[in-house]
């Protein structure tokens, strides 16, 4: 039987004959043979990957990835023949076996990243997703056609892209905030600045217009002094700027949103303060012209010395009222440090008082858990003796070396004494015992034993006495009294 493939299909013959398989696209089948058909067409496989980075932030990658048999390369059509042919490009299997190659090189890939270099350089991330995968797929004689690598997406509850998305607008947002403010401060100063120019120049030519010949060696040295004030001014003024540009420098670096803020209160204080100043300015230039007016209708030379020395005396006057406006700044400026100064001193104190406090109790609940463990002690003990108060007395008395400290202690006071010890005999014999040579001296030894049995008699009576005053009892092995 004569068969023909189509287009995107090939024949795949076994049988009589062929050794291994044979791939054609017409063929006769003979008798014993086996014919049949597979489909090289591509096919879209869809996966959400997910992926974790080498900082151990998981996220999800989608993809798309075109797949279809190598049809340029007959010894992958051979592969994909025996191996893929047999089951659907749509099955469970086909897909579970190309979906277990993307996401294993791909996860390997994403760990060895951090989420910086994934998120910047996902050019170079699908390139490298690719090779790989394709690398792997060459086994089954499969070819990737396209990859398509969609937005990176959040897992729920590690929502870092949508975090770094929103930082960025803020930045943007508070950027723009700031150069909106800065554009109406330049705006409003420029503006009012301008107009201030314009009726400072005007005024200027009409005092010109007004002053005649006779006084102009006046009004040079007036003009002159003048001109001097300006310039002071203006480098009184510009460095005040610098000054305020150096302060809003340095709490810019507060936060974007409190710059925006300093930022409108300076260009609506500035505003202000510029229109103070030209307005001072325009006063005093239509007073000028004036008095400039005046003196030249009636007063002499001399009335225009005496106004040059009464500018001098407000120049002299302005420049002690910025020296104390500067030395006040500085003042503000050093409480503000010496304050900041005292408030970590006093968080410095108050850390070790903490500390202290935490040591005490610790401390207290150490001496509380010794108590606690003596007294389960002595219960222990007094339980095991049957409750004898006496014989847990005397037991604590023998472990804790009692009679040995009591020994060392008579041992220590007659350490170094020779005592001479006389002992009287009823029988009429006197005796002598020295403590160095123990000899008796006079008497028997009978009679003298018979006086230390009559003081070892007054024993029990010592003891009840001492028993009723203390509540000491004596040990068993020395003596008992009979109650």
């Amino acid at each position: 039987m004569y068969r023909i493939a189509s287009a995107s299909e090939y024949l795949v013959i076994t049988g009589v004959g062929i050794t291994d398989i044979k791939l054609a696209k017409k063929a006769w089948v003979l008798p014993g043979q086996s014919c049949t058909r597979f489909d090289i067409s591509p096919v879209n496989y869809t996966f959400e990957v997910q992926a974790m980075s080498s900082e151990k932030l998981p996220f999800i990658l989608p993809a798309v990835f075109t797949i279809g048999p190598r049809a340029t390369d007959d010894q992958s059509l051979v592969k994909y023949a025996k191996l893929i042919s047999p089951h659907d490009k749509l099955s469970h299997h086909v897909k579970e076996l190309v979906q277990g190659v993307i996401e294993g090189e791909t996860r390997v890939l994403a760990a060895s990243m951090t989420m910086e270099e994934v998120f910047k350089g996902t050019k170079n991330f699908k390139q490298e997703v690719f090779e790989k995968v394709q690398l792997e797929l060459d086994q089954f004689g499969l070819l990737i056609y396209n990859a398509n690598i969609k937005q990176l997406v959040d897992i729920p509850g590690h929502e870092y892209f949508s975090y770094l998305g929103q930082k960025t607008q803020m930045e943007a947002a508070n950027q723009a905030r700031i150069d909106v403010a800065e554009a109406k401060k330049k705006g409003e100063i420029g503006s009012k600045s301008r107009e201030g120019e314009t009726l400072q120049n005007a005024a200027a030519i009409d005092a010109e217009t007004k002053i005649i010949a006779v006084q102009r060696n006046g009004e040079a040295r007036k003009e002159q002094f003048k001109v001097n004030a300006e310039v002071s001014i203006f480098e009184n003024e510009r460095n005040a700027e610098v000054a305020k540009t150096n302060a809003e420098l340095a709490t810019k670096k507060a936060g974007w949103t409190r710059d925006a803020q300093v930022a409108e209160v300076e260009a609506e204080k500035a505003v202000k303060l510029r229109e103070a100043a030209l307005q001072k300015d325009v006063e005093i230039l239509n007073a000028l012209t004036q008095t400039e007016k005046l003196k030249a209708e009636y007063l002499s030379k001399a009335t225009v010395e005496y106004e040059t020395k009464v500018q001098e005396a407000n120049w002299e006057l302005y420049q002690q009222q910025k020296l104390a406006e500067a030395e006040l700044y500085k003042k503000q400026k050093e409480a503000e440090a010496q304050k900041a100064l005292a408030e970590a001193a006093f968080y410095t104190r108050q850390q070790e008082a903490d500390a202290e406090l935490y040591a005490k109790k610790k401390e207290a609940e150490g001496i509380t858990a010794l108590a606690q463990a003596q007294g389960t002690y002595v219960k222990t003990l007094l339980q095991s003796l049957n409750g004898d108060y006496a014989s847990l007395r005397d037991y604590m008395m023998i472990n804790n070396g009692m009679f040995q400290d009591i020994a060392k202690i008579n041992a220590g006071a007659i350490k170094g004494l020779n005592p001479k010890i006389s002992v009287w005999t009823t029988g009429g014999g006197g005796a002598q015992l020295q403590g160095s040579g123990d000899r008796v001296v006079g008497g028997s030894a009978g009679a003298a034993m018979s006086e230390i049995a009559s003081v070892y008699k007054t024993l029990p009576p010592l003891f009840t006495t001492v028993q009723e005053q203390t509540g000491m009892v004596p040990p068993p092995w020395l003596g008992t009294i009979n109650k």
